[in-house]
């Protein structure tokens, strides 16, 4: 079975149940769960114990009524493992969208830490009444180390999808994140966990373009140099440091400010390792993008038809980062009159 086959029936088996993962043989399910174990209580001892100030309030220096930016998902939306506000991908991505914009950004967090997927509807109505703009979801690595079934993990995951999209706010999920790349995971429960996490990044793709969302695969969160540069992780080896936070909100960003109609189109010249204009069924689409960081998937037609023999159509790009202010740039911006409070 290929890749986009087993994103397919994932996918699928969300809207009519099933898709749970099953394991042949009980002395290696054993020695899995005897992994996880010992691999939960090694990154919980070291997890801070406390989620960072959420960076809740207006960004920009700009006149007129601002663009309001939900943040939802799980601890990788929080900013887990590091200490300010500033050094948080909502807060990051919220001071740049602003200077994208030319319009002040009021950013609004529902993200909690050791969040799943089955908890995006509370996250959802917690941030309606605000009337987001556009939402950027980060979800996916606590259904996996939870053993979520991963067509309830998609369904819920649609579900938040359609709910704000039929708002007006523009949806931008950040699908699963590649656990291989953790080192407190052993063997072989680390090729299993790398395999699970890309099947459900790509599930999570082609449900997310189905209610009118875009994706961005977070993969190895943000590139090869992740899964080598330990500086890229924070003291528990699970999360992310302040450094890769940075570079999951510039990958992020791009997607973002283009479903806004912000993203500059100089910036997209020269785009890296795919042409601009490569579409694909969605299904292939979405297990080409859960091995390459970085790459946003979002729903395109082809000839005027947005179906075509072998589904729907998609478009793969996979955008250059920007440079994005750094934690010291948005706290002096901050200094200077943005309106954010590290509560």
């Amino acid at each position: 079975m290929t890749r986009a086959s087993r994103a397919r029936k994932l996918a699928t088996a969300a809207v009519y149940g099933g898709g749970g993962v099953g394991l042949a043989g009980a002395a290696l399910v054993q020695l899995l769960r005897e992994e996880a174990r010992r691999a939960r209580r090694g990154i919980e001892s070291r997890t801070a114990q406390a989620d960072p100030p959420t960076g809740e309030g207006v960004y920009g220096h700009y006149r007129g009524a601002p663009l309001v930016l939900a943040v939802l998902g799980d601890s990788s939306a929080v900013g887990l493992g590091v200490q300010s506000a500033a050094q948080t991908p909502g807060v990051l991505v919220a001071a740049a969208l602003a200077e994208l914009a030319e319009r002040p950004v009021r950013l609004v967090k529902a993200a909690r830490s050791g969040g799943r997927s089955t908890e995006l509807a509370g996250q959802v109505e917690r941030v309606l009444p605000h009337s987001p703009d556009v939402a950027m979801i980060m979800i996916g690595a606590n259904d996996v180390t939870s053993r979520t079934k991963p067509a309830i993990a998609v369904r819920r995951l649609a579900e938040a999808v359609r709910t704000l999209e039929a708002a007006g706010c523009r949806v931008v999920v950040g699908t699963c994140p590649d656990l291989g790349t953790i080192r407190p995971i052993a063997q072989p429960l680390r090729t299993l966990a790398r395999r699970w996490s890309r099947q459900l990044a790509a599930a999570q793709t082609i449900a997310v373009v189905a209610e009118g969302g875009r994706t961005v695969s977070l993969g190895s969160v943000l590139g090869p140099a992740f899964a080598t540069d330990h500086s890229m992780f924070s003291s528990d080896e699970f999360h992310p440091s302040a450094a890769g936070y940075a570079a999951a909100a510039a990958s992020l960003l791009p997607s973002i400010a283009d479903s806004l109609g912000v993203w500059p189109a100089s910036a997209d010249r020269g785009l890296r390792s795919m042409r601009r204009d490569t579409v694909r069924p969605v299904a292939q689409a979405a297990a080409r993008a859960a091995g390459r960081t970085g790459t946003e998937v979002q729903a395109t037609e082809v000839h005027g038809q947005d179906v075509g023999p072998r589904g729907p159509w998609a478009r793969l790009r996979r955008r250059r980062p920007p440079e994005i202010p750094s934690p010291a740039e948005v706290d002096a911006a901050t200094e200077d009159g943005v309106h954010a409070a590290d509560r």
